[in-house]
C-alpha cells in the first residue's frame, strides 16, 4: 500500500510539471521507452515501438537494406525549418536509437506543452531510427557487405547510403543530426573525465574553412553544450575536424547544410548506456528546441571551440602496481564486445603491460605490489583474455557485477 501511495504522489507531482529543458531529467522516467534497452538493438527490437507511433506520427518506409529489411523514417511536426536525423548508420551503435525513441515518447506524452508545441509549429523533424538494419542484426559497424556507410557518402556504393542520400535530396533539410556511439577510450580533453557526449561540426574542405554554414552547426552545438554542462560538467567533448569527403557529415556540410555529429560515450559504470541515452536524448531535444526558437543564434562559433577536444585517455580496467614474475608493472585491459544470444558480453583483453601506464581506468584495481596471476596459475601476458585474476589468494572478477 505504501508503495502505491509513493507511486501516486510521484505521478501527481509529475503531472504538475511541464516538460522543459530544465525539468527533462526529473521527468525522464515518465517518457523513457521501456520497450528497448541494452546495447543490442536490431530491426526486430524496434518493430513494436515503431508500430506504437503510427497514430501520432508519420511513419514511412523510405527504402530497404541489402538484405531487403525495411528502413523507416518518423516525421514529427510540420514547421518550416527541417531537421533530418539518422541513427545506427553503424549497426553496433544503438544508444542514439534508444534516445530518439525516448524523444518520440516525450512528444506523445507532452503534446500540450509549450516546448513541444513550439517545436511542432516551427520545425519538421524527420528521423531514420535505423539506417543499417543488416549491420544491427549482426552488431557490426559495417553493413552486411563489410562497408562502413560513414565512408560511402561520396561513392554511394551501398544501397543504405543511397537511401539516406535520396532522403536528404527529397527532404532538403536545413540541419542534419548524424547520430553515433563512441568507444569507452575517450576523455573530454586531457582529463580523467569520460566524454559521455561528444560533438563535431564537420569541415567543408581541407582548409577547415569557417563558413556561415559551419558556424550555424557550431552555434547549435554550443547551445546543447550549455544545457549538458548542468548535468555532465566537464564530460562533453569535441572531435577533431579533419576533412574527409567520404564521411556523411562532411559531405552534407559541403553541400551547405549545417550538420552535427553526435557521439554517445561512456558514463561511469554504464556499459549498457542506459544513463548515456538520457543525456543524448536531452542533447537532441535541446538542439531541436534551440533551432525552433532560434536561440542557437545567441551563441558564437568561438563558444564551440571552448569544448575540449577528445583524447584517448581511458582503458576499461587498469591493474595498478602488479607483480608479474620479477617486475612491478601496470596492466591495461580493454573490453571487446561480443554478441551472444542477442545480448552483448564483454571480453576483457590485455592491451598493454608497462612499468607505468599514464592513462586512466574506468575501474582501477590497486594491487599494491602483490603478485597477480590468472586462476590457472599463469602470469598475465598482452593479448590474453583475462576474466578473473587471483590477488592475495582471492579470486577477483575483472568484469564488475553490474556489467555482467
Amino acid at each position: 500500500m505504501f508503495t502505491n501511495v509513493k507511486w501516486y504522489l510521484f505521478t501527481f507531482v509529475n503531472m504538475e510539471k511541464e516538460i522543459t529543458l530544465e525539468t527533462f531529467i526529473d521527468l525522464y522516467p515518465d517518457f523513457r521507452n521501456r520497450e528497448i534497452s541494452g546495447r543490442y538493438i536490431s530491426f526486430e527490437e524496434i518493430q513494436k515501438p515503431l508500430k506504437n507511433l503510427e497514430s501520432d506520427f508519420t511513419i514511412t518506409e523510405i527504402g530497404r537494406s541489402f538484405l531487403n529489411i525495411p528502413i523507416h523514417s518518423v516525421q514529427i511536426g510540420s514547421g518550416k525549418t527541417k531537421i533530418l536525423g539518422w541513427s545506427q548508420m553503424h549497426g553496433n551503435e544503438s544508444t542514439t536509437t534508444k534516445a530518439v525513441f525516448d524523444i518520440f515518447n516525450l512528444f506523445r506524452k507532452n503534446s500540450g506543452s509549450k516546448l513541444v508545441n513550439e517545436i511542432l509549429e516551427n520545425c519538421t523533424f524527420l528521423v531514420i531510427p535505423m539506417l543499417n538494419p543488416d549491420g544491427a542484426a549482426r552488431y557490426t559497424r559495417e553493413n552486411v557487405n563489410g562497408v562502413d556507410l560513414n565512408r560511402d557518402a561520396n561513392d554511394l556504393k551501398e544501397v543504405e547510403s543511397r537511401v539516406l542520400r535520396r532522403c536528404f535530396d527529397v527532404f532538403q533539410p536545413d540541419f542534419c543530426f548524424n547520430l553515433h556511439d563512441q568507444r569507452t577510450i575517450f576523455s573530454a580533453g586531457d582529463t580523467n573525465k569520460p566524454a559521455t557526449v561528444s560533438f563535431l561540426s564537420p569541415s567543408m574542405d581541407k582548409k577547415r574553412s569557417l563558413t556561415e554554414v559551419r558556424k550555424r552547426s557550431m552555434q547549435v552545438i554550443s547551445a546543447m553544450n550549455d544545457i549538458l554542462q548542468n548535468y555532465l560538467p566537464g564530460q562533453v567533448g569535441r572531435y577533431d575536424d579533419a576533412f574527409n569527403i567520404n564521411c556523411t557529415g562532411d559531405t552534407f556540410q559541403y553541400l551547405n547544410t549545417p550538420t552535427i555529429l553526435f557521439e554517445a560515450g561512456h558514463y561511469n559504470g554504464d556499459y549498457m548506456r542506459e544513463e548515456t541515452r538520457k543525456y543524448v536524448a536531452l542533447a537532441i531535444l535541446s538542439g531541436v528546441y534551440s533551432i525552433a526558437n532560434k536561440k542557437f543564434m545567441n551563441y558564437k562559433s568561438s563558444d564551440y571551440h571552448t569544448i575540449p577536444e577528445n583524447q584517448k585517455n581511458f582503458y576499461d580496467v587498469i591493474l595498478r602496481n602488479v607483480q608479474l614474475e620479477n617486475r612491478v608493472v601496470d596492466v591495461a585491459i580493454q573490453f571487446e564486445e561480443k554478441v551472444k544470444g542477442k545480448k552483448i558480453k564483454f571480453e576483457p583483453i590485455v592491451q598493454k603491460i608497462e612499468k607505468k601506464i599514464f592513462e586512466y581506468g574506468h575501474r582501477e584495481i590497486k594491487c599494491k605490489g602483490s603478485e597477480v596471476k590468472i586462476p590457472s596459475g599463469k602470469f598475465i601476458n598482452e593479448n590474453d583474455i583475462v576474466t578473473e585474476i587471483v590477488l592475495n589468494g582471492k579470486q577477483l572478477s575483472i568484469i564488475s557485477q553490474e556489467i555482467r
